[in-house]
């Protein structure tokens, strides 16, 4: 068995990376690779929260273009990470994984709601904790969501999965001669408004030291190899 870096972790994915090359909606054999990605550090004993956007079905921050309010919007956006969790949870499932869907909205018949001692007990148990709907509030995004759970159950990193090998000066997908960091600061994150997380989110990590590692979840092993102690992507800390 190897020794983790990281025990309990809080992986955060996006509601796009769920896409794969489909222009919206949900790639069956994306959830299938990432469901066996984090197989193999869950039979190394880590520790699993995940939470996930839905970005892929319905982001609230455009809903006003259709003419929705931004409140209605993001509530819809909070049933749009559900469907994704429930998603996830199935394929994990598929793996031989056992796990808990808990949501930040009442939704007795299909997800337990955020109790953290829960959550935290289904962990010591080494079952896979998903945490859907967000913080249950409008304004405030899934990587606010992510940082707020990992802090409440006690991760010790949130590990950001992207579709890049982690944080740039610019987007690589745009500018080929982005700069990329080993390692960035917190402040500096905020100073120069690097697109990591948004400003809530960076801002409860720093307060409460809490390490965030921002890798490409596509790339094989990546996460594995994070958890080994590898150097994978970008480490954010004070």
């Amino acid at each position: 068995m190897a020794e983790l870096k990281f025990k309990r972790i809080l992986l955060k994915l996006s509601g796009e990376s769920l896409m794969g090359k489909k222009g919206s909606g949900i790639d069956p054999q994306v959830l299938k690779f990432y469901a066996k990605e984090i197989k193999k550090v869950h039979d190394l004993g880590a520790e699993i929260g995940i939470v996930i956007g839905g970005g892929n079905i319905f982001r609230g921050l455009s809903a006003e273009e259709q003419g929705i309010d931004r409140v209605t919007g993001d509530q819809m956006g909070m049933l749009a990470t559900m469907i994704n969790s429930l998603a996830l949870q199935n394929a994990l499932e598929k793996e031989g994984m056992f796990t808990r869907l808990m949501s930040a909205i009442k939704m007795e018949q299909i997800a337990e709601p955020v109790i953290r001692r829960r959550a935290v007990r289904h962990l010591e148990k080494n079952r896979i904790v998903i945490f859907g709907a967000g913080t249950g509030h409008p304004y405030f995004s899934t990587d606010t969501a992510a940082s707020l759970r990992a802090v409440e159950i006690g991760a010790d990193a949130i590990l950001k999965g992207t579709r890049v090998n982690g944080v740039y000066d610019s987007d690589p997908e745009k500018n080929p001669d982005a700069l990329f960091y080993d390692s960035i600061t917190y402040s500096d994150i905020l100073a120069n408004n690097l697109r990591v997380m948004d400003l809530t989110a960076i801002s409860l990590c720093k307060e409460n030291d809490l390490p965030i590692i921002v890798f490409n979840m596509d790339v094989e092993d990546n996460l594995l190899k994070l958890l080994v102690g590898e150097n994978i992507g970008t480490q954010v800390r004070k």
